[in-house]
């Protein structure tokens, strides 16, 4: 199923909004989120919240980052040069669930959590469980901010589009074309709906192409080669 990839979700971009990078700990070993300080006349009370505040957050981000490490942890019968692997994609989804699941139960309604939601919609989804991911990405796109529930919205449009639930599905893209966010370009949407449109209405779909392939946008070799596939007027 075509959606947002993990290795999206982990775009600078991305790390930028939750302070993480592809190999959070392996290469940056830093936070990225940086948090103004608290000023000397506020009172003892107000400081320890604030102290709480970043230590839980520091909890929650270090808590993802670990469930990241699984769910981006080989599948090999034997570990090479000492790294950590899976014996099996089974065992490795089941340890992957367990560590969304746990983070999203104790952070619940946390960037964090969502976060953690959406991973799990990619696990389910994989595995084919369609009715769990729907669950999953409904979850991000109800409650998570602007940002986070339009990839929730764009996976669930996906969702929609592979149970022949076709008005659904479009009524979610163009949505985010009217409504974009840094994660999920008007571009984006328009590709996608394109995408899915070819053999169903190709006259849309090319209208929807035009303009993207003709632009200097990153993704118009995308608009481009999706084009090819319309037949000649």
């Amino acid at each position: 199923m075509a959606r947002i990839t993990r290795k999206e979700l982990k775009s600078d971009k991305f790390a930028e909004e939750v302070g993480l990078t592809v190999t959070f700990f392996e290469e940056h070993q830093k936070d990225l989120v940086r948090y103004g300080g608290i000023g000397l006349a506020v009172v003892v009370l107000v400081g320890g919240f604030f102290v709480y505040r970043n230590h839980e957050h520091a909890a929650r981000e270090q808590a993802l980052a670990m469930a990241i490490r699984i769910q981006e942890t080989p599948v090999a019968d034997v570990a090479v040069g000492g790294q950590q692997t899976f014996p099996s994609q089974a065992v490795k989804d089941q340890a992957a669930i367990k560590a969304f699941s746990d983070l999203e139960a104790r952070y619940g309604g946390s960037d964090e959590a969502q976060i953690a939601e959406y991973y799990l919609g990619c696990i389910h989804s994989d595995e084919g469980k369609l009715p769990e991911a729907e669950k999953n990405f409904q979850n991000v796109a109800d409650h998570g901010n602007q940002s986070y529930g339009s990839l929730g919205k764009l996976a669930l449009a996906e969702i929609y589009f592979s149970e022949g639930r076709f008005d659904q599905g479009k009524k979610i893209l163009e949505d985010l074309m009217a409504h974009p966010t840094a994660f999920v370009s008007k571009d984006q949407a328009a590709l996608t709906l394109a995408k899915h449109l070819i053999g169903h209405d190709n006259a849309e779909a090319r209208k929807l192409l035009a303009p993207i392939r003709e632009s200097k946008s990153p993704v118009a070799t995308i608009a481009q080669t999706l084009s090819a596939q319309l037949p000649p007027q």
